[in-house]
């Protein structure tokens, strides 16, 4: 008989350094506005965005400044390392297990790239064992905090006992352009921030949830969408102005297929726990599940206090969710690069 998958904690961490949605408002009309003639009216976006601050991996001042790969991948291996280290302890610590006790490490991250990977990187600090199994991953984007989890899951479920580290780091801030004059790169500087989150799986019993099924949804000729354009400067966004009623329209279909292929169906989800793209995407999540306007009040907290972090913003979402009480079944939710919706079901342990 297989065994369960057990969520048995969670942790979240954040840079240092807090970039005010009035500061960045300010700062970017200082840059901006007397150069790219549509700034002016794109500016409303910093206060519609339901934002009021976010953590960033460098402080105001350095993207002010002229930047290209190498110092972009340095602060990434830098701030990067020191949040993986931080929530993967921390995660550990709360399930009262070891660095040497882990099986596997899934790490997620579409915002930095370095090599050796961050999982071996700190696998000595940690105290990972020699023959962990490591599972880095990128180019998933804002999805990957479900559909990472998902993956470490299925990993779990494997292996009798077997314990796995899932980990979702984004330094979104990092991607910043000076010389990108265009709508997209004005959106994401009024949404986008950074943080961190890793949780610990386990098959077998205890834990606060468990994790029922996972599944993922392509939607065809859609790359477009969202996703890096990549050039010798960094990374720059890709960010199609009709992501909100796509989602509004195609998000319920895709989320009741995955669903139905564990026999389950929409009515059954207690509470959605959904990514939080933007205030627009949120509203388009409710309309295209069923839910009533503001139902994703968790969601919305949480983009005002951190911005879209991309990946990890999620499994902060499922934190606060967890502190106020899990119900008997919900569904994690994320759309991301490809097009994708990925959904994950927990049910709650007693």
């Amino acid at each position: 008989m297989t065994q369960s998958v057990r969520l048995l904690s969670l942790a979240t961490a954040v840079p240092d350094h807090i970039i005010s949605q009035s500061q960045a408002a300010e700062a970017s009309a200082r840059l901006f506005a007397d150069r790219f003639k549509e700034f002016r009216h794109l500016a409303r976006v910093f206060d519609n965005a339901g934002i009021a601050k976010r953590h960033a991996a460098r402080p105001l001042s350095w993207f002010e400044e002229t930047h290209g790969w190498q110092d972009r991948m340095e602060a990434y291996e830098q701030v990067a390392g020191a949040l993986f280290e931080e929530t993967a302890t921390r995660a550990l610590d709360q399930a009262g297990l070891t660095a040497g006790e882990v099986d596997c490490v899934v790490t997620v991250s579409s915002t930095g790239i370095t090599t050796p990977s961050l999982d071996a990187r700190f696998a000595g600090r940690l105290g990972f064992r020699a023959n962990i199994e490591r599972v880095p991953v990128f180019g998933l984007g804002c999805a990957a905090g479900v559909s990472g989890f998902g993956i470490a899951s299925r990993l779990a479920r494997s292996r009798p006992d077997a314990v796995v580290l899932f980990v979702a780091i984004e330094l979104c801030t990092l991607a910043f352009r000076l010389d990108e004059l265009t709508k997209p790169n004005i959106i994401a500087t009024a949404l986008f921030g950074d943080g961190a989150a890793a949780c610990v799986l386990r098959s077998g019993k205890g834990g606060v949830a468990e994790v029922e099924s996972a599944g993922d949804h392509l939607f065809p000729d859609t790359l477009d969408i969202m996703g890096w354009k990549i050039d010798d400067t960094g990374l720059g966004i890709l960010l199609a102005q009709g992501l909100p009623p796509f989602a509004e329209k195609e998000l319920g279909p895709a989320i009741d297929g995955i669903l139905a292929r564990s026999g389950l169906k929409r009515g059954d989800i207690d509470r959605f726990i959904c990514h939080p793209g933007g205030t627009k995407v949120v509203a388009a999540m409710e309309s295209a599940l069923s839910m009533a306007p503001n139902s994703l009040d968790i969601e919305r907290s949480v983009l005002a206090d951190y911005g879209n972090m991309s990946s990890p913003t999620v499994l902060f979402v499922l934190e606060r969710a967890i502190s106020r009480g899990l119900p008997d079944r919900a569904a994690m939710i994320a759309m991301g690069p490809g097009f994708t919706a990925s959904c994950v079901t927990l049910r709650r342990v007693a």
